[in-house]
């Protein structure tokens, strides 16, 4: 439970820093760039945390998946930006998909105990 914790605070940080990245790209400013490394780095430390007790794939499938997912939501709504009916669907589906990965990690560990 605590490595999923874990996981969840690195896809926090992963969501604050493409998010610093995106303002300093469209601001200019140095500062951002700042940020935005010091929270994909701290992003990083806390995934390598989790792998301790989750599988490679399955915790990179789920940072990755709902880092998408919560980047697109701060872009529609920090920065504006709209979504099409496809790319709903196609946020959509990750989700379903990390849902199935996710179960399969979890049949993982009841077998192995």
């Amino acid at each position: 439970m605590v490595a999923w914790l874990i996981l969840m605070a690195a896809i926090v940080c992963e969501i604050v820093g493409t998010s610093f990245m995106a303002i300093a790209a469209r601001s200019g400013g140095y500062l951002g760039y700042l940020w935005m490394s010091l929270a994909l780095a701290l992003s990083y430390y806390l995934l390598s945390l989790a792998l301790r007790a989750i599988s490679v794939g399955v915790a990179y499938a789920v940072w990755e998946g709902l880092g998408l997912v919560g980047l697109t939501a701060v872009s529609v709504w920090l920065f504006g930006e709209k979504l099409v009916p496809q790319e709903v669907l196609g946020l959509g589906l990750a989700l379903l998909g990390l849902v199935f990965v996710t179960m399969g990690e979890t049949h993982d560990e009841e077998a192995a105990a």
